[in-house]
């Protein structure tokens, strides 16, 4: 299963990589990947409308959408949009970062899981 990740580059930006592969192997009928090692979870309420300006990732983790929209915006002007359900990994940890903002009609609800090396 391919999910995006973003992560930073040697040119101090960041990037997104839609080759990220997430692997799942047969289950009891269905696939499942291995268990990751996580150091918890975090949940985050966002006006519909808030901005978070240029900054790399806190730390590797997972960013689950569970209700808004949000659009990142990386250095070369790219910008992509999730909406509730969708998933990415943040591993742009150096450099510029990105910026995050709150699109749509409702607040943002985040689900952040962070991840063990």
């Amino acid at each position: 299963m391919k999910i995006p990740r973003l992560y930073s580059g040697s040119d101090g930006r960041s990037h997104w990589d839609d080759d990220f592969e997430v692997e799942l192997a047969a289950g009891d009928g269905d696939r499942v990947s291995t268990l990751q090692k996580a150091s918890g979870v975090s949940f985050r309420r966002a006006p519909r409308d808030h901005v978070i300006d240029w900054h790399p990732a806190p730390r590797r983790q997972y960013v689950v959408t569970l209700t808004g929209e949000v659009e990142y915006e990386i250095g070369d002007g790219t910008r992509r949009r999730f909406g509730p359900g969708s998933i990415f990994l943040a591993e742009d940890l150096t450099g510029q970062g990105h910026v995050a903002r709150g699109v749509g009609a409702v607040d943002r609800v985040s689900l952040y899981i962070p991840l063990e090396d």
